[in-house]
């Protein structure tokens, strides 16, 4: 099992993020699509949520589809420390890519587009496995200095 981010349920949290609106014949695409690698495979549970957009303009939440992990699923890894979590990530890959990737990425989205959300536990596994990488990539010149 690889270690991704994923959402626990927990009815007092708020969640930051993006929403996709797919309209017309991407619907059955999205969902088929959706449904087979974060339910079928993934072992989520699907619910609808409020999504509160960030637009001026917005007057009231949407709802939205989201995949919540479940700790039923047999790949669940389940709480770990930040440094166990970053080892995970970095020996973890998926068809979608590595881990590091997928990790790294997500900690610059959360930067740059939900900079009023402050994260920790991310930022705090992000700082773990940028730690982590000078130990694993090395040559002759770096061991010299």
């Amino acid at each position: 099992p690889g270690r991704v981010v994923t959402l626990l349920e927990d009815c007092g949290a708020c969640t930051w993020g993006v929403a996709y609106e797919v309209r017309g014949e991407q619907i059955a695409a999205s969902l088929e699509y959706l449904n087979m690698r974060e339910a079928v495979l993934g072992g989520y549970d699907t619910k609808l949520v409020k999504f509160h957009p960030q637009e001026k303009d917005a007057e009231e939440p949407i709802l939205a589809l989201v995949y919540i992990a479940t700790p039923q699923n047999p790949s669940y890894l389940g709480p770990a420390s930040e440094e166990d979590i970053a080892a995970q990530i970095i020996v973890s890959s998926g068809c979608a890519g590595h881990n590091i990737e997928y990790l790294l990425r997500l900690a610059d989205f959360m930067r740059y587009f939900c900079p009023q959300a402050e994260d920790k536990h991310l930022f705090s596994i992000e700082e773990a496995l940028i730690s982590i990488l000078p130990c694993l990539y090395y040559t002759e010149e770096s061991l010299e200095e």
